[in-house]
């Protein structure tokens, strides 16, 4: 079989080194840069971004695509996916004028600090200029790419190939409908943690060690990457050596840091377990945003806020946060972590709840991108949406319509794949339980490495070589998102909770 021509690896190496770079400049640009030093970051990002976009579409791409696929047959599948996502890359950026992505690029890195000024302000007017051409700009892209029916669905292929509204929106339904109607028994079996045992300050410090404990605890490895703080907790890969994550401390409530770590932990994970033969290569990646954040929900939610893991492990975490909480004993502490309560933080968010914060979202980026929405109504159609779906109205717009960065980064498509992560990790806990012979009894005698392992295995090690259909196949047998697991998922949890 043939494989990678020595050019063209050194070309898309290439390619990659200046991606790297992009990617430093955007984990400084939310970790702290000065202020005023964004304007510039934002023209050098703009820069270096052009050049990629030119690399990734010259003549000279086109030449090695072209060759290479007149030997499709004779390709080994390694090489083969790596023309797949190079062809893919080739063919929707060529369709985009080359200063148009630049001129987004830049606009895209201004908003993301515009926002941040606007949610620290509270003051949807600081950033609404820039939302407001970030929109025209999106919808303009569309229209290059082209699709049938939905100017929607080309964005939604950016984060979940091969994914069309006319495939989730029957199975976003089936989840609102199950979503509502278990939020609703919940509400009337009268059990309500008591959210006031979680107020007492744990020091930053404290979290911090805490966060560390945690990410070493499921397999984190911390000489190929570092936990930062940030006001929007993320995780960026520089290179297969370099996997970073961020989270974001309350002094009042450690849970957020905690969860946000095992959550950004989770896409640490993937990242780390892909095949380091794929390094340096886009194959060195998830296989879909969907596959992805399902690893940041699996950690977060099936395994961190379990019943199993706590059995083993609550010891150490009450260690670590020290006398004052000898009194909350496991099962409080473990009532509290799985309440299920509407909030208005997307973030903070319960596991039951959640999926109605990107319903939420998903109809109302729909409706920006159709124009039937425009953006200076944005702020009163997220408190209306907001009502009807969770059944109260944001105080102030900096927990509403401007606790997101994702607008402003431009990353319009993105919100589905929070639901299809959900929808997969709930299948993949389903297969693991199968396979393992029991997934809670694992956890419960600490054996977390069969867990990642499993994963490792299943999901993460051939990073982007195969398609997000073909990871979902190679673990759960099924190729398809099926909302029925999910929802076994929450029964088999919250109904002994609630005595459902």
């Amino acid at each position: 079989m043939t494989k990678i021509q020595s050019p063209f690896e050194d070309y898309v190496r290439r390619i990659q080194h200046f991606q790297e770079a992009l990617s430093l400049m955007a984990w400084d640009l939310r970790t702290g840069a000065p202020k005023k030093g964004v304007e510039a970051r934002a023209e050098a990002i703009g820069t270096l971004s052009d050049e990629v976009f030119g690399l990734m579409t010259s003549s000279r791409m086109g030449e090695f695509l072209e060759a290479l696929e007149a030997r499709a047959y004779g390709l080994d599948g390694r090489t083969a996916a790596l023309v797949r996502e190079c062809r893919r890359e080739y063919d929707r950026n060529r369709r985009i004028p080359r200063e148009r992505y630049r001129a987004f690029v830049v606009l895209t890195a201004k908003a993301e600090s515009a926002w941040e000024d606007a949610r620290n302000r509270n003051d949807f007017a600081l950033l609404q200029p820039y939302l407001e051409e970030i929109v025209a700009m999106t919808r303009e892209f569309a229209g290059y790419w082209g699709y049938e029916k939905d100017p929607y669905d080309p964005l939604l292929d950016l984060y979940e190939p091969g994914v069309r509204t006319a495939e989730i929106d029957p199975l976003f339904a089936t989840l609102r409908e199950a979503t509502v109607a278990l939020v609703g028994e919940i509400a009337e079996s009268g059990r309500r943690p008591d959210p006031g045992v979680f107020a007492r300050p744990v020091p930053v410090e404290t979290q911090q060690r805490i966060c560390r404990w945690a990410l070493k605890t499921i397999g984190y490895d911390f000489d190929r990457g570092r936990l930062d703080e940030t006001a929007h907790p993320f995780q960026i890969t520089l290179n297969a050596g370099d996997v970073r994550v961020t989270t974001k401390y309350i002094v009042e409530d450690f849970r957020s840091a905690l969860f946000s770590a095992f959550h950004e932990g989770g896409h640490a994970l993937y990242e780390q377990g892909i095949d380091p033969d794929l390094a340096g290569t886009p194959l060195y990646a998830g296989a879909s945003l969907g596959v992805h954040e399902s690893q940041s929900r699996f950690w977060e939610n099936v395994v961190g806020r379990s019943r199993a893991f706590w059995e083993h492990y609550y010891g150490e975490l009450t260690k670590r946060l020290g006398p004052a909480w000898n009194d909350l004993d496991i099962e409080t502490f473990y009532a509290g972590i799985n309440d299920v309560r509407p909030s208005p933080i997307r973030t903070e968010a319960d596991e039951v709840t959640y999926n109605l914060h990107i319903l939420l979202r998903y109809e109302l980026e729909r409706a920006l991108i159709s124009g039937d929405l425009k953006v200076a109504d944005l702020p009163e159609a997220w408190r209306e949406k907001t009502r009807a779906l969770l059944g109260f109205e944001p105080n102030r717009d900096a927990d509403g319509v401007l606790q997101d960065v994702h607008w402003a980064s431009g990353s319009f498509g993105y919100f589905p794949t929070y639901t299809l992560r959900n929808v997969y990790a709930a299948q993949f806990w389903e297969a693991m339980d199968r396979d393992l012979g029991g997934f809670d009894r694992r956890l419960a005698e600490g054996d977390v490495a069969a867990v990642r392992e499993w994963l490792r295995e299943k999901v993460h090690r051939p990073g982007r070589e195969l398609q997000p259909h073909e990871v979902l196949k190679r673990a759960t047998g099924t190729d398809r998102p099926a909302a029925e697991p999910l929802l076994r998922y929450w029964r088999e949890k919250f109904g002994p909770l609630y005595g459902l």
